[in-house]
């Protein structure tokens, strides 16, 4: 049968060339309602989208046919990722597609922000001739502070240093080596935040990152910063943000996001010292038939060959590897997921060993998928495809090895990160239940399954720990499911991986972190 795709979604019109230039059938129904989308969608095997179309769980639920849902850009918000993936059905995006365009978009606004144009045009053009009312300030020389050095950002970094500014950087995975080559200054948030004439950020919308320009942070900036965003609504308190501008502390804001979007009304609208555009990042028409293209051409690659370039819910491996490899792809993302969730310093080298039966696999695959578990809390859209070049960007070294079977287990992995400060190692294996366990933590050796909820603590082995922390958990309610324990030695090091029912809260998790013996405390999620 004729693969068919439905694009639901304005796109540039290359993208239907390229199906029809490959056999593929395709219908264009753009606007579609829920329920129409609901009626059609078991007729097609792939569906391309941008932001518009929400591929739900009832959408997915309907699409029998489907194999591949393909967004055109980077953001995949409005795809159930969970529910695709519980159905088959590959989920793909293009990451890299419009990265110059937000880079420049940002640029302009700095440069808009800095000779306050877009309000001197209005004044200008209602005839006042109010030349002394925008006294602008030259960029020239002055200090940008890079939120995120990524793809996009370290794109800003480049043409701000053509443009003859300094760039400072704050990024946790952004190696010294990286930064020396980009030619910026790699700095900690509360350095940026105290050094930085202009703030542009590029960074995603995570746990880590959300409300990171607050109250609290715009103290610490110097009076007449200026501050761009580009990236992700939610990433600024905005309330926070004009009380800042109103005070005078900020002297000008450019935002292309928000965080309640499509923006129709916001606080910021109408401050004379404030530019705001539609979230036109991405709004070229390089950028458009750039994503167009791409999402066409992977999409067709996977209907047609099975190949899966830039997949978000499975790494790139063939139909002959995927069942053998399955479990050890799960072993994979938890093990590089729960160093990543508890790494805070600057990631330098990521060694991944592999020893026994998983060693005659697909390393390669393996390597992806624990890449993608590391950077993912901080980064949250990488995929496996993405996670090695985004490691590359940052400068972070990979090094894989692989041994005969050593030691009590007849295969296993083992993950260590270096950072800027210190290695810390997690190794894990697959039993014959197809199940991943970590067998050793910090060369503590424990048995563990991962759940969606856990907590990790160390602590020194002495008496009293478990007691105290059984009563903080009754007194808070919190039921746990499973309780893991490992020292290095008696009365040395300790360490405890314990899965609870729900998440631990952060009054909890604080109440953990001040017991007696606890070193460190830390809330994981898988």
């Amino acid at each position: 049968m004729t693969p068919r795709v439905l694009i639901s979604d304005k796109l540039s019109p290359l993208a239907e060339k390229v199906f029809t230039g490959r056999g593929i059938e395709v219908d264009v129904k753009v606007g579609l309602e829920k329920a129409e989308l609901a009626d059609i969608i078991e007729d097609y095997d792939g569906l391309a989208v941008r932001s518009a179309t929400k591929a739900s769980e009832k959408i997915i639920a309907g699409a029998d046919r489907l194999k591949v849902i393909g967004r055109a850009g980077i953001g995949v918000d409005n795809i159930d990722i969970a529910a695709a993936t519980a159905r088959g059905i590959i989920v793909m995006n293009t990451p890299f597609g419009n990265s110059i365009t937000t880079a420049e978009h940002a640029i302009s606004l700095m440069l808009a922000l800095a000779r306050q144009i877009p309000a001197a045009n209005a004044s200008t053009q209602a005839g006042k001739w109010e030349k002394s009312a925008f006294m602008g300030v030259e960029v020239t020389a002055k200090t940008l502070g890079i939120i995120g050095c990524g793809n996009i950002g370290s794109i800003v970094a480049e043409r701000a240093l053509g443009l003859k500014m300094k760039v400072v950087a704050f990024d946790p995975f952004l190696s010294p080596e990286r930064a020396l080559e980009l030619g910026v200054e790699k700095v900690e948030l509360d350095d940026l935040f105290k050094r930085s004439d202009f703030i542009s950020l590029h960074t995603p919308l995570t746990d880590k990152t959300r409300n990171i320009i607050d109250a609290k942070a715009l103290n610490m900036m110097q009076k007449d910063v200026r501050i761009i965003n580009c990236a992700r609504g939610g990433l600024i308190v905005e309330e926070a943000l004009k009380a800042a501008l109103d005070a005078g502390h900020v002297a000008g804001a450019a935002l292309d996001v928000f965080a309640e979007e499509p923006a129709k009304e916001n606080s910021l609208f109408g401050m004379p010292n404030v530019i705001c555009t539609p979230h036109l990042g991405a709004a070229t028409t390089e950028a458009q038939e750039n994503v167009a293209v791409q999402v066409a051409e992977q999409m067709a690659d996977y209907l047609l060959t099975g190949a899966i370039t830039n997949a978000i819910n499975f790494p790139s491996i063939s139909a002959e590897e995927a069942p053998r490899l399955k479990p050890y792809v799960k072993l994979a993302e938890q093990l590089g997921s729960f160093a990543g969730q508890l790494t805070e310093s600057g990631l330098k080298e990521v060694r991944l060993e592999y020893a026994g039966e998983i060693a005659d696999l697909n390393t390669k695959a393996l390597s992806s998928a624990a890449l993608a578990g590391v950077l993912r809390p901080i980064l949250q859209e990488v995929n496996m495809v993405s996670a090695p070049a985004m490691a590359k960007e940052r400068g972070i070294g990979i090094e894989e090895t692989t041994r005969g079977q050593e030691g009590a287990y007849e295969s296993y992995m083992r993950l260590t990160l270096v950072t800027e400060r210190q290695e810390r190692s997690v190794a894990g294996t697959v039993f014959s239940d197809g199940k991943p366990r970590i067998i050793q933590v910090k060369g503590i050796n424990m048995e563990a399954e991962l759940g969606a909820n856990m907590l990790y603590t160390t602590n020194a082995d002495k008496p009293g720990f478990i007691g105290a922390l059984g009563m903080l958990f009754g007194e808070a309610h919190v039921n746990v499911a499973t309780f893991n324990l490992g020292r290095d030695e008696p009365g040395g090091n300790a360490i405890a991986l314990i899965e609870t029912d729900a998440p631990i809260t952060d009054e909890v998790l604080a109440q953990v972190r001040v017991l007696p013996h606890v070193v460190q405390a830390s809330r994981l999620s898988f």
